[in-house]
């Protein structure tokens, strides 16, 4: 069992989906609605079969990315080219941007149908670091990350929080860059080499070791262990219930 002991570190920085809150399977699930219309109708329109969004795609093209940066991904590895379009294309348009805020429509429509919730062993664990005195901050490329915190119940619990909208705002590159990280951890105080980085995505994983963070722990929600291992996690645990926290000594 891995201890986060606050003789070591003074910082951990957390991915929310599929981390924190049960939200990845609904962003996954609207990432497919999106592209298998799209692809369905592509493929009517140019005669070329497509075959239909899976689990794989989300894992290696759009998890734990900036939504546009994940279309872009997604439709090079079928060797589609869009117009990229602007942050204001409507869902209708077939602009990278414009499937974008597709995919950002159909996962508001989830929420407010299925609603969200954190992880207890999570929240517990975050509970945990903080009484022993080390920082913590969540970060998500998601511009939702604040509404889905306050639905799931947990919107008080991280003093510091990057999200998509703080992203954009300092123009920061997207996963797998280490910036977000990086500017989490320093408004924690803390430099990469004194945090943690606990994260569920290829992207994220990869991103914690590309900034030199002194433990990258990855969640294995789907059977992802290996992957997330090869891609930079040096540990990787189901739940972060299999942690434990050890307290500062004088």
């Amino acid at each position: 069992m891995s201890t986060i002991s606050a003789k070591e570190f003074d910082a951990v920085v957390f991915d929310m989906d599929g981390v924190i809150t049960d939200t990845a399977t609904v962003h996954a699930a609207a990432w497919k609605r999106m592209f298998d219309a799209f692809l369905d109708g592509w493929s009517g329109e140019h005669s070329i079969p497509q075959a239909p969004f899976d689990e794989s795609d989300y894992r290696k093209y759009v998890d734990g990315k900036h939504r546009d940066d994940g279309v872009t991904s997604f439709l090079e590895a079928r060797g589609i080219e869009l117009p990229r379009g602007s942050p204001t294309d409507p869902p209708e348009r077939n602009s990278i941007w414009g499937l974008a805020n597709r995919k950002n429509r159909d996962f508001q429509h989830a929420l407010a149908e299925q609603g969200v919730q954190a992880f207890p062993s999570s929240v517990a664990f975050v509970k945990r670091l903080q009484r022993a005195g080390i920082g913590t901050a969540i970060i998500s490329a998601s511009r939702n990350c604040g509404q889905v915190l306050d639905l799931a119940g947990v919107g008080d619990l991280f003093a510091v929080r990057v999200d998509g909208i703080e992203t954009e705002r300092l123009s920061l590159p997207g996963k797998p860059d280490p910036a977000v990280f990086i500017e989490a951890a320093r408004r924690l105080g803390a430099t990469p080499d004194r945090a943690v980085v606990v994260e569920d995505a290829i992207a994220g994983v990869e991103a914690g070791h590309a900034g030199g963070f002194a433990l990258v722990i990855g969640v294995d929600r789907t059977g992802q262990a290996e992957e997330l291992r090869v891609h930079g996690a040096d540990v990787v645990v189901h739940d972060l219930g299999e942690l434990c926290v050890g307290r500062r000594v004088g």
